[in-house]
Parts: C-alpha cells; structure tokens; sequence
C-alpha cells in the first residue's frame, strides 16, 4: 500500500511510504502542474501540457518514462514500458480513482483525509516509481479541482 501524506495544511510536499517504509517525497509545483521525486537513485521529473489532461514523466536525463492522458475525465490511461493501465472515476460523487485490468477493479485511489489531503493506493502490478507517478498525477488533479472550486466560490461571492 502506497500513503501520500501532506507535510503541512498549506505544503505541496508529500511524503510518500510504500508498506510503511519510506521511499521518496513528491514535491508538487506551486506555480504549474507537475512536480519531481528521486527514487531508487533517480531522480524523475512529472510534467503536464499545458491544456491539462496530459503527464509525462521523464528521468534524470530527459527521457520519457511514462505518460498519463485524459486525466480528469472518467477513463484515463497511463502508458510506460510496464504495460498501458486503465483507471476511471469510482463514481461521479467521488474523486477516488480504480486500476482496471480486463473490466475488473483491482486497485485503487482515494483521499487519504478530506481535510489534511494526501491519498491510499493499492497499485497491484506497478512498480514503485510508476506508482509514484501515477499518485502524483492524482493529487495533482485534485489540487486543480480544489483550487477551481475555490476560484468558483469566490467569484460567485464577490
């Protein structure tokens, strides 16, 4: 099981355990989407286009080492050289995210806390670093959504 766990109410650093150990910390942008993590040696680098809905995640020496598309809407892919995996939206009430393989739920994503954030995920298949990835690219989706709710509500206010 991987946690995400915030450093702080205002933080955009995530301490990141996979099985209780720790492995990295993702250190999300404040200013753009994406954000960087070393791990295992490495050091990799999460980017988003600039319409949003698409990752890229690129090692040390620029080279890609995966990619997320459609991310936001309700079925989204992660494409590496471990395999294309699929996820989709738990729910429309929910902002939890599933790994399916073959139509079936064999993973997941979910808010760690609704009001500290971080997230849980059980990623059957991938490795370490892709789990990062795939981890910060969700937490990065939420922060967007939280941030454009509250843009929403304080325009609507004012």
């Amino acid at each position: 099981m991987l946690r995400a766990v915030k450093d702080g109410a205002f933080s955009k650093t995530y301490r990141i355990t996979i099985d209780g150990r720790d492995v990295t910390t993702f250190e999300s942008r404040w200013w753009t989407s994406g954000g960087s993590f070393s791990l295992d040696g490495h050091t990799y680098r999460i980017r988003a286009n600039m319409w949003g809905g698409k990752y890229g995640m690129a090692d040390e020496n620029e080279a890609k080492v995966a990619s997320a598309e459609k991310v936001g809407r309700r079925n989204w892919t992660v494409d590496s050289p471990e395999g294309l995996f699929r996820f989709r939206r738990a729910s429309m009430w929910k902002a939890d995210q599933v790994l399916v393989v073959d139509d079936r739920e064999v993973g997941s994503i979910r808010r760690a806390s609704m009001w500290k954030g971080g997230a849980v995920a059980e990623l059957p298949g991938l490795s370490p670093a892709l789990q990062v990835f795939v981890v910060a690219v969700v937490l990065t989706m939420w922060e967007q959504q939280t941030a454009a709710a509250a843009a929403s509500s304080s325009s609507a206010s004012g």
